[in-house]
This record gives structure tokens, sequence and C-alpha cells, in this order.
């Protein structure tokens, strides 16, 4: 975890990393991408934004931070947030279940059947 706030990229990002895609109470969180090492909304965002093809956060790389809890503004470790059971460890802010449908978009290696985590 650490105390500065990333950049998050996306469309029309607000203060708690929701977008134009996703923007309920529960989309809050942001996800590092492997490709640019840079924080966005969601892929959706990135494939908007982005001047190049996603790539999964790689799975060799599970424990630096790439999960962004945009309520309490703490970067999580993939493994922890794909343990966390939807709710953010530091603050408890619930994230969004139905998320873990798209983790291979954003966790090399991760199936979604088996994911915890959000979009």
């Amino acid at each position: 975890m650490t105390d500065s706030r990333p950049q998050v990229h996306g469309v029309d990002v607000d203060d708690e990393t929701r977008c134009a895609h996703y923007d309920s109470d529960l989309d809050v969180i942001a996800l590092r991408f492997g490709c640019c090492e840079r924080y966005f909304s969601c892929k959706r965002c990135h494939d908007v934004v982005a001047d190049h093809d996603s790539e999964p956060w790689p799975a060799s790389r599970f424990d630096d931070p790439a999960v962004y809890c945009g309520v309490c503004e703490t970067t999580l470790t993939v493994s922890t947030y794909l343990e966390c059971d939807h709710t953010c460890p530091h603050c408890q802010a619930s994230f969004n279940p139905g998320c873990r449908r798209h983790a291979h978009w954003y966790f090399e290696g991760v199936d979604p059947a088996s994911a915890k985590g959000k979009e």
C-alpha cells in the first residue's frame, strides 16, 4: 500500500475512479495495466484513451501495487485484491463483485470464474 494517489486515466473519471462506463456505488477501483503501467478506471477507458492495445498485469508481478481504491486512496497488490472478498482491506469500501467476469482483462492468468476482484 502507498499514500500517493496515482493518476487515473479514463473517460469522465470521478474522484473515486468511477467512469462513463462503470459508475455504480461499487465501481471504486482503478487498475494498472501491464502494457503501460498506468491506472485506468476500466478496460473500455483504456481502449478509448490509450494509443496501444491493452495487456493485463503480469502474473509475475502480482505482489506489486496494481489496484487503487478510490475511496481511501490506497493501492493494493493484485494478490491482496483477489483475496479481499470484494471489500477494501484498508477502509472496508465494497467493490463490485460482478467485475470478476472480466478479471482476465486485468490480471494475467486469472480465471474469471474463480476471481474475486473487479473488472
